[in-house]
């Protein structure tokens, strides 16, 4: 969940400071950059929400790919745009604030209007938006963590408008994810010999599912153990590159991190009570899960052996040995060429049903398990 992702930013911000109508569309901007780019700056309205849509590609036929970032509330779109901006050459890529989330946050809006469902139709919205602005049939979803969870609930209710639906670190259920968080923890601190230094947060933590400030304090002790990032990217690095680059203004961090506390903090209850493997348990969309092998956010074992059960017409697993919980931006040329590849037959013809791939080298075939494609070379973005 993407609490952890903006420490991460909250962190590598301050050393950079310190060193240096329903339905409705607005359209701030849309302009075809100088080699005929989709570059399109959009607010969709969402009952009493205004929701900021960022579309980005090379041509406005190709297909549609929308990130449902984590959270909730943790609005990831600098990092998806720094990390996988290749993606943009294959797709036309759709980066959503969530309801209460990045650009879509109003600090003056009723937290208790944050649910889930009002955020599956928020992105019904999103969708219709995007279909009719693109004249296309049917979307790609993209989700990350709670993104995933988020996405499995649009495809079981809105089916036909999805081609295929990518889940990467998948929330299956956050009480059980919790469970096996604090068992990682422990083991690994027990095996350090530092189960004194846990004490202090053994003691105010209750039974799982936990509440959001236990949990982000349990999430910090993972991170210490390498659950979260596998290998940190450079904090300096990565927000030095997204200011410069223009993915995020200095003075958005604040309000990106108040607005993934509030976010946490008012969902909690009901993302703690949500548990996939009864919510969702068939599809009628190709599913592809791509798991980090040290991730210990959510569950990796919990997120196969969900997807060894979702009743599905084509069904993929895909293990990211190099990451933790955030393989885009742990092996991001890996991750692009794996969902590229698996897109491919989902994305021919999004007027028919999706077929199976056929066979080559690295053809990802039906049902199948495998470690991340070989990287292709990546384009500038």
């Amino acid at each position: 969940m993407s609490g952890r992702i903006l420490r991460f930013t909250r962190r590598a911000l301050a050393a950079l400071v310190i060193g240096s109508c329903a339905g409705c569309v607005v359209v701030n901007s849309l302009r075809a950059a100088p080699r005929g780019d989709i570059a399109a700056s959009v607010w969709v309205r969402s009952e009493d929400a205004r929701l900021y849509v960022l579309v980005r590609g090379d041509q406005r036929t190709a297909p549609i790919l929308v990130w449902l970032h984590g959270g909730p509330g943790g609005a990831e779109r600098p990092l998806f745009r720094l990390f996988n901006g290749s993606l943009e050459h294959h797709f036309l890529v759709a980066y959503w604030d969530q309801r209460g989330a990045g650009r879509s946050f109003d600090p003056d809006a009723d937290p208790a209007r944050l649910t889930i469902q009002r955020h599956v139709s928020d992105l019904d919205r999103v969708v219709d938006y995007l279909r009719q602005a693109f004249q296309q049939e049917n979307v790609t979803l993209v989700g990350h963590s709670w993104g995933s969870a988020l996405g499995l609930l649009y495809v079981r209710d809105h089916p036909e408008k999805v081609a295929a639906f990518v889940g990467v670190a998948p929330v299956v259920s956050t009480a059980a994810d919790a469970r096996a968080q604090l068992e990682f923890v422990e083991s690994e601190a027990l095996e350090r010999n530092e189960t004194s230094d846990l004490r202090p947060l053994r003691e105010q933590l209750g039974p799982p599912p936990f509440a959001w400030r236990q949990d982000l304090a349990l999430q910090r002790w993972v991170d210490r153990y390498g659950g979260v990032f596998h290998r940190p990217p450079s904090r300096w690095g990565t927000v030095f590159q997204a200011v410069v680059l223009g993915y995020v203004k200095p003075w958005e961090i604040y309000r990106m991190i108040r607005a993934n506390e509030l976010s946490l903090e008012a969902m909690n209850d009901e993302i703690g009570a949500l548990d996939l493997r009864s919510a969702v348990p068939r599809v009628t969309v190709p599913v592809l899960f791509v798991l980090g092998r040290y991730d210990r956010v959510t569950d990796p074992s919990l997120a196969r052996a969900y997807l060894a059960q979702l009743v599905a017409p084509r069904k993929c697993l895909v293990w990211a040995e190099r990451s933790a919980h955030n393989v885009p931006f742990e092996e991001p040329d890996r991750f692009d060429a794996t969902v590229i590849e698996f897109l491919q037959p989902a994305t021919a013809d999004r007027r028919k049903q999706p077929t199976v791939a056929k066979s080559s080298r690295h053809a990802l075939r039906t049902n199948s398990t495998r470690s991340l494609a070989t990287p292709v070379k990546r384009r500038a973005s």
